[in-house]
């Protein structure tokens, strides 16, 4: 099939070919979209089309594939949103405490962050973020120690200074 051609037969198919996929599909912008899709990949191959002798049976199948490829994806989609929105229903909210740690955490360096979340949250040992930083291990020691001495002074409760001495 010459350009001439392919240019010929769209012209002659390209409205017929949607209104069909129109009442497959019951959109017509869907159907618009994926018999332009269809043709597009027809393009590619027209020299193979002529010889298979129905080129607009094979534009409305991949059309029609196409249609149905989104529809599965928008289903998978929505589905997946649903699901994540149950769960987030279902979520309790923070413990202000916990909001208060987070808080606390931001405002200590990066290092010290990193050492102490490696530390107590990842339950790894010095040697361990050693290795897994690059650090020395006195590095490490040091970064727990500050970050810990950091954390204490910012999670200090004001109402335990503010307690009677019994």
């Amino acid at each position: 099939m010459t350009v001439e051609e392919f240019e010929e037969f769209y012209a002659q198919a390209v409205a017929r070919l949607t209104g069909q996929l129109y009442v497959m599909t019951g959109d017509l912008q869907e159907a618009q979209d994926v018999v332009q899709e269809a043709f597009v990949k027809a393009w590619v191959r027209r020299g193979r089309l002529e010889r298979d002798g129905q080129p607009e049976a094979w534009i409305r199948t991949v059309a029609w594939r196409l249609a149905v490829s989104r529809w599965r994806f928008r289903r998978r989609s929505a589905d997946a949103w649903h699901r994540g929105s149950d769960a987030a229903e279902h979520v309790a909210p923070p413990d202000p405490d916990h909001v208060v740690l987070v808080d606390a955490l931001r405002e200590l360096p990066v290092q010290q962050r990193r050492t102490l979340t490696l530390h107590y949250l990842c339950d790894l040992t010095v040697e361990q973020i050693a290795g897994e930083t690059g650090l020395s291990a006195s590095t490490i020691k040091t970064h727990l120690v500050r970050g810990r001495a950091a954390l204490a002074h910012r999670l200090q409760d004001p109402r335990m200074e503010e307690a009677p001495d019994v």
